[in-house]
């Protein structure tokens, strides 16, 4: 009898052996060496400050993290940029070298992320990415903040010591002390002592007149980051509670006194919009006795003169483009003055003592400006970039300013003054101020009077179409953008008294000011409906509005 020896493999012993092989070639561990080797820094203690981001345990990245903003290391603030922008792998299962690697997406290249050095894209199947979560995330804007506490750059350096102070964290406290230790800008001092003084709150080994001081640091910036610090306190002894509850207190104050100013502000900026957009409808409706509902239109038209303007600069001058605005606004003047004298002299004039028939017919043309834009540029809103000097913001205490609006309030009170000075200095302003005290007396001193209706009506509509230079900046330009103004300015030359520029100035800044006022409260939908009937119960008594002046309308 033959003795068997076994069974011969089978197609699925053979099988298995092929998977399990395929699996130990996918796994097994590169030689650190070559390409792939690790030549990992060292901080000054002498451990590697990266070996906790290969951890899983995301408190181990948070505190490798910490470790490497403090490490010295050159390569620092780029693997902390790579962590953040979810570049950042290491392998899936450990190794002896704790490979870290950079997979620069832009470039298309793989890096070392310990050296900087291109290697090979390691295999798919054998690294995965570090997640950065919103702990980790946090963690890194503090060690970017210290990181760029060294900067030359003293804005840099402010920005990284805010970011300390809204991270507190004990390891930070030795880093701000040696950057006092070194610092002479005044500002950037100022905030690190608050960022010291955060960091001494987040130790529970600090005294209590260390705590005192900090707190008293804190409360001197008075602004919603301090309040936010102060409150967080927990286990504070009795003193140092009472201290902070108290800064609480007089910062709740004082942000509630800086929110009534930020109101005010954005309402100066919104009736120096409703300013812009009304001024020029003063004149002709105060001077001509003129419904003009197509005056909207003629800030649409200067919206496009600015954007046709800016065309205009990208395409041969892109080096100027700043000055683009600056230009635009005599542009935007001419073509809707010209404009203007072309309605009166075409439409307006057979109007006249009609007011029903003249708002229907200024309506009407109203409808074929827009349809004509629509046509000449499309229905889609137009792009009107703000230049760079008008871009951005400063603070002021707890206000912020943005410099779009605050240019906007200086153009519309200049607009203005220069606006009266014509009225009071000119030939032209003294005829127009003849004409709407008395017509027929104006023109029995030979004074043109159609000529004076003519030069009036494209007066006021060159002053909308600078006005639609300044809306531009602040609102899309589309075919519909004088629809958004046109109420609005009838209200406020009413309010403020038909052809006075100082009411018109008057009622326009207190309807921004009410307006933004009861937004918080009633909405910005009943806000409005709230300021058009106390108007209405306002015109019933005192018809003629704040300051009326006599005129040509009341004579008749």
């Amino acid at each position: 009898m033959t003795q068997r020896l076994g069974p011969h493999p089978s197609w699925r012993s053979a099988g298995l052996a092929l998977i399990i092989a395929l699996f130990v070639s996918l796994t097994v561990t590169l030689p650190a060496t070559g390409a792939h080797a690790q030549s990992a820094p060292t901080s000054q203690t002498g451990a590697d400050p990266y070996l906790g981001l290969t951890s899983r345990s995301l408190d181990d990245v948070v505190s490798a993290v910490d470790a490497i903003s403090v490490s010295g290391d050159a390569r620092a603030r780029k693997v902390l940029d790579a962590l953040g922008n979810n570049q950042l792998y290491t392998w899936k299962y450990p190794r002896p070298d704790h490979g870290l690697f950079i997979h620069d997406t832009d470039a298309g290249v793989w890096l070392d992320a310990r050296t900087g050095a291109k290697i090979p894209a390691p295999p798919f199947l054998q690294v995965r990415r570090i997640v950065a979560n919103d702990m980790v995330t946090g963690a890194i804007a503090t060690a970017e903040g210290v990181l760029d506490l060294s900067s030359p750059n003293a804005g840099t350096r402010r920005k990284a010591a805010e970011a300390i102070f809204e991270s507190p964290s004990a390891s930070t406290l030795p880093i701000v002390q040696h950057a006092l230790a070194h610092e002479q800008d005044p500002r950037v001092r100022a905030t690190l002592l608050q960022a010291e003084a955060a960091d001494q709150l987040s130790l529970s080994t600090t005294d209590q007149t260390t705590q005192l001081a900090a707190v008293s640091t804190i409360a001197a910036r008075g602004d919603m980051a301090a309040r936010n610090e102060l409150a967080s306190l927990s286990g504070a002894p009795k003193a140092v509670a009472v201290a902070a509850a108290t800064a609480i207190k007089h910062i709740d104050f004082s942000l509630k006194l800086w929110s009534w100013l930020e109101t005010v502000y954005y309402g100066l900026s919104l009736g120096s919009v409703l300013l812009l957009a009304a001024a020029g409808l003063a004149i002709t409706f105060g001077v001509m006795g003129v419904i003009n509902m197509a005056h909207g239109e003629m800030v649409m038209i200067g919206a496009y003169a600015t954007f046709v303007v800016q065309q205009v600069f990208r395409a041969y001058a892109p080096d100027l483009f700043g000055a683009s605005v600056i230009v635009a606004i005599p542009v935007a003047f001419v073509v809707a003055g010209a404009i203007g004298i072309l309605i009166e002299r075409c439409l307006i004039r057979f109007l006249y003592g009609r007011p029903l028939e003249t708002l229907l017919a200024t309506w009407g043309l109203s409808l074929v400006l827009q349809q004509a834009i629509r046509s000449g540029f499309g229905a889609e809103n137009q792009n009107v970039a703000t230049p760079d000097w008008m871009s951005g913001f400063f603070m002021v205490g707890g206000l912020t300013i943005t410099l779009n609006r605050l240019c906007i309030i200086i153009f519309a009170f200049a607009v203005v003054g220069g606006l009266m000075a014509v009225m009071r200095f000119t030939p032209l302003g003294l005829r127009m101020r003849a004409v709407t005290q008395n017509r027929r007396m104006a023109a029995s001193m030979g004074i043109r009077t159609p000529w004076i209706d003519a030069m009036t009506f494209g007066l006021g509509s060159g002053i909308a179409g600078v006005a639609g230079v300044a809306l531009a900046q602040i609102d899309n330009v589309s075919p519909n953008l004088g629809q958004n103004y046109i109420i609005d300015s009838f209200m406020v030359v009413v309010f403020g008294g038909v052809g006075n520029l100082w009411g018109t100035v008057l009622a326009a800044m207190t309807l921004g000011i009410v307006n933004k006022g009861l937004e918080p409260v009633a909405g910005a939908v009943l806000g409005k409906i709230v300021v058009l009937v106390l108007i209405i119960l306002f015109i019933q008594r005192r018809p003629r509005g704040l300051f009326p002046v006599k005129g040509r309308a009341v004579e008749a």
